[in-house]
């Protein structure tokens, strides 16, 4: 039988994982905090990804695929608007950030295809369900790539400042 060592009795210090500090700690809070402002504003670009995708499909006027993807360049035009002047508030002139924000919405408009056509159409889940589901995981990409890449100004950590920028 084993016996639990007291390494203060042995006159070691005692060792316990770092704590973050209250930088890290508030820079997690700020970029989390960021990234729901992101998902809420995005959510007006999403329910007018929805509305496009449901009037399409519902009306006959095109299948799931189709509907998603129109839906999703209506979408992307109300979520430029909002990322660029409410969540990032960038200064970039349009040309580079409306270049940047539709080639980053086009990687997620591939996805969001590829994805609707392999879980709606090969796998035979209902399409809305589907959606839902490939909404979310594009969230995220979409997030990532232009705090990093498309929104982030030179010089300036793609972290929010606390606060949220």
């Amino acid at each position: 039988m084993e016996h639990a060592v007291d390494s203060r009795a042995h006159g070691m210090p005692e060792t316990k994982p770092p704590k973050p500090s209250g930088l890290d700690r508030a820079a997690l809070l700020a970029r989390l905090r960021h990234i729901l402002l992101f998902a809420a504003l995005g959510g007006v670009g999403t329910a007018a990804h929805y509305a496009v995708l449901i009037t399409l499909v519902q009306g006959g006027l095109a299948g799931p695929v189709a509907g998603s993807t129109a839906g999703f360049l209506v979408g992307a035009l109300v979520n430029y608007q909002f990322s660029r002047h409410v969540v990032f508030r960038s200064a970039k002139p349009h040309r580079e950030a409306m270049t940047k924000f539709f080639l980053v919405a086009g990687v997620g408009l591939l996805l969001n295809a590829g994805l609707m056509a392999l879980i709606a159409g090969r796998l035979g889940v209902p399409y809305l369900l589907a959606q839902v589901g490939v909404t979310g995981l594009l969230v995220l990409w979409h997030y990532g790539a232009n705090a990093v890449w498309t929104f982030r100004e030179k010089g300036v950590p793609a972290a929010p400042t606390n606060g949220g920028r």
